[in-house]
C-alpha cells in the first residue's frame, strides 16, 4: 500500500510540475514578462495548495482507495487541454493551470492514508518514504523538454495523461483502506472548524510552509533563475533543478527515519540552521562551481529533510480521525509557501534586475523559523509527552 500510494503521488506531482521546465519556452513563444512567467508556473501551486485542506478532509471520511483513484482521473483533463489546446495563449495556461492544481492535491490523500497503516513509531520513515514521492517534479523537469524537443509541446502532456490513466485503474483495483482505520462522522465543515483550532495545525503549518514551499519555490522557479542569473540553457538549467529536487526527494524519508530516532524538533532546528546559511550566501550570487551549487545542494537535503521531519511532527501530535484534515491544512500552507517565493522572485527582478533581495529574505524567514522551532514547538511537544509514545518523547 505504502509503495502504491508513493507511485501515485510521485504520477500526480509530475503532472502538477508540466508547466515549470516549459516556463522559458512560454516565455520566448508568448512574449511573457517575467512577473508574467512566475504567475504561470505558480498557479498549479496555489491551486493544488488550498485544494488540500477539501481533499484532506474527504480523505478522512472516503479514503485513499476512493480518493486517489478519483484525483488521479480528474487530473487527466487539465493534462490533456494543456497539451492539445492550452499552449497558445497565457490566458489559455492559465485557465489550465490551475485545474492542473488538482494533481498537487494528491499529497493530502496519501498521507491520512499511509498514516493508518503504520504505528506511530514507524510514521516518521513510512511517511518519509511516501513524501518521496514529490520527486514527481524530477521526472517533469527530466523528460518534459526533451519530450517536447522529440514530438511537439503536446507529446509530455499527452504521455502523462495515459500514465495519469493507468494508475487510476490500478489504483481503483489494488488499494485497500487499513483495516480498522478511523472514519470520522462529524460533516466537513465541522471537522475543519475543529482542525483549525488544534496547535499542531498552526505550527506544522508554518514549518512546512518554509520546509516544503522552499522546496516547491526552486523546482518551479529554479530553472528561470539559473538562466537568468548564470546564462545557463534551458535543458542545463533544467537538469540542474532535476538534481536539486532528487537530492531533497532522498532526503525526505531520511528526515522522517532520523525524527523517529531522534525527535523532530532536533531535525528541524538543524534544517533551518542550514537553510539560512545557504541562503545567506546564495543572496550574493557566488560562482555557481563550487560555491553556488554547495549553496543549493545544502538547501535542497535542508528542506527534504525538513519536509519529512514535518510530518513526522503532524503524525505525533494529530489525532487519528483528523490526520487528513490537519494534513490538509499544513499542505495547503506548504503549497502556499512555494506560490509566493516565485511571485516575489520576479517581482524583484523585474524591478532591481537582481534576486539578491529575494534570497536574503529567505534566510531571515530561516532564522525566524529556527527561532520558533526551538521555542513554541518544542513547548508544544513537551506537553504533549505525558501518555505518549516513546518517539513522542525523544525531543
Amino acid at each position: 500500500m505504502l509503495s502504491l500510494a508513493t507511485v501515485g503521488f510521485a504520477i500526480n506531482f509530475w503532472a502538477w510540475a508540466l508547466l515549470s521546465p516549459l516556463g522559458p519556452l512560454f516565455k520566448d513563444s508568448l512574449g511573457l514578462s517575467a512577473f508574467q512567467q512566475a504567475l504561470l508556473v505558480a498557479v498549479p501551486v496555489v491551486v493544488g495548495s488550498v485544494g488540500r485542506i477539501p481533499v484532506g478532509a474527504l480523505t478522512d471520511r472516503f479514503g485513499g482507495r476512493v480518493m486517489f483513484p478519483l484525483i488521479s482521473a480528474v487530473t487527466i483533463v487539465p493534462v490533456l487541454f494543456l497539451g492539445l489546446l492550452g499552449h497558445s495563449s497565457l490566458v489559455a495556461l492559465l485557465v489550465g493551470g490551475f485545474f492542473l492544481g488538482l494533481g498537487g492535491t494528491a499529497f493530502a490523500v496519501g498521507v491520512p492514508f499511509v498514516n493508518a497503516w503504520f504505528p506511530p513509531e514507524r510514521r516518521g520513515l513510512a511517511i518519509g518514504v511516501f513524501g518521496a514521492g514529490m520527486g514527481g517534479t524530477a521526472i517533469s523537469a527530466l523528460t518534459t523538454v526533451r519530450l517536447v524537443d522529440t514530438g511537439g509541446v503536446a507529446t509530455p502532456f499527452v504521455v502523462t495523461a495515459v500514465v495519469l490513466a493507468v494508475y487510476a485503474v490500478a489504483a481503483a483495483v489494488l488499494l485497500r483502506d487499513a483495516p480498522g482505520r478511523s472514519v470520522p462522522t462529524e460533516p466537513v465543515a465541522r471537522r475543519l472548524a475543529d482542525t483549525v483550532r488544534l496547535p499542531v495545525t498552526w505550527q506544522a503549518s508554518w514549518l512546512y510552509a518554509v520546509a516544503f514551499g522552499g522546496y516547491v519555490a526552486f523546482s518551479v522557479y529554479l530553472p528561470a533563475y539559473l538562466k537568468t542569473a548564470y546564462g545557463l540553457a534551458q535543458a542545463d538549467a533544467a537538469n540542474r533543478m532535476a538534481g536539486f529536487v532528487l537530492l531533497a526527494v532522498v532526503l525526505r524519508p531520511v528526515g522522517g527515519w532520523l525524527s523517529d530516532r531522534f525527535g523532530p524538533i532536533r531535525v528541524l532546528v538543524a534544517v533551518f540552521a542550514v537553510v539560512t546559511a545557504g541562503a545567506a550566501v546564495q543572496a550574493f550570487t557566488p560562482p555557481l562551481m563550487p560555491v553556488g551549487t554547495i549553496a543549493f545542494l545544502s538547501m535542497a537535503a535542508a528542506l527534504g529533510a525538513g519536509s519529512g521531519a514535518v510530518f513526522a511532527l503532524v503524525a505525533l501530535l494529530a489525532p487519528g480521525n483528523k490526520v487528513g484534515s490537519v494534513t490538509g491544512v499544513v499542505g495547503a500552507a506548504g503549497g502556499l509557501g512555494g506560490f509566493i517565493p516565485p511571485l516575489v522572485m520576479g517581482a524583484l527582478y523585474g524591478a532591481f534586475s537582481s534576486y539578491a533581495l529575494g534570497l536574503a529574505a529567505l534566510a531571515v524567514v530561516a532564522a525566524i523559523t529556527l527561532a520558533f522551532t526551538m521555542t513554541t514547538v518544542r513547548r508544544s511537544l513537551h506537553a504533549h509527552q505525558p501518555g505518549e509514545s516513546a518517539g513522542a518523547r525523544r525531543v
